[in-house]
């Protein structure tokens, strides 16, 4: 019963998934039509990409983030984290309690990116980190890549019960595209807060969501009062 509400949520939510995404990669782009910057995040990106294609995949670097993922938004959420185990290939956390967004904590956090974007915004605080952003553009390229390949490749490689344990396959991609547009608009936010429009996107993607159900809804109506004319 709680899964088919989850998969029901998740068709709510489909909408508002699309805008979100569009407008995510909409701020995505704003920030690349600058030349200088989309080289530094496409280098960084390119970079990651060769690397991994040539064979050398991070492996436990993954692992490492994708355990302290799980275990720093089970504390988040106030879930006792017992152990935590790291392996070339594998790993796992012990704690005594879960729910859906620990579980797909590592396919939603861009760790290292995100770590990138706050490492930036800290030194910010004290400093002019200004003509070290072309460098910190280059890393957020190659740890947005990195995220998103090595995500791919662990969903589409092997089945992951976390995404059943999380409620279902439907359900958790909904969360996974939803929590990774929202993550991305943040840490463009922390590097180009000048590009980077957070309520104007969120206020964007709200009103194309009322439309499309407003839109949807009324074709149901009208549906029903035809058939019963």
């Amino acid at each position: 019963m709680k899964n088919l509400l989850k998969l029901l949520i998740a068709l709510l939510l489909l909408p508002t998934v699309f805008f979100c995404v569009a407008e995510a990669l909409g701020a995505l782009w704003n920030v690349l039509k600058n030349f200088q910057t989309a080289v530094e995040f496409l280098a960084g990106a390119a970079v990651y990409g060769a690397i991994h294609f040539c064979g050398y995949h991070f492996d436990r670097m993954y692992v490492w983030g994708h355990e302290t993922t799980h275990a720093a938004l089970a504390m988040l959420f106030g879930f006792r984290v017992h152990s935590m185990q790291v392996n070339k290939d594998s790993g796992y956390v012990k704690m005594d309690g879960t729910n859906a967004v620990v579980v797909l904590a590592p396919y939603i956090l861009p760790l290292y990116a995100v770590l990138t974007g706050l490492v930036y915004v800290g030194a910010s605080l004290f400093t002019d980190v200004t003509p070290y952003r072309p460098a910190f553009v280059f890393l957020i390229g190659f740890f947005i890549a990195f995220h998103f390949v090595q995500t791919f490749k662990t969903l589409w490689e092997t089945e992951q019960p976390d995404l059943k344990l999380a409620g279902g396959t439907v359900f958790s991609v909904v969360v996974i595209l939803l929590c990774n547009a929202a993550v991305l608009a943040l840490v463009l936010k922390c590097l180009f807060p000048d590009k980077v429009l957070l309520g104007q996107m969120l206020h964007g993607a709200a009103v194309s969501t009322y439309n499309v159900w407003k839109i949807v809804i009324n074709y149901i109506v009208e549906q029903i009062i035809s058939s019963r004319a």
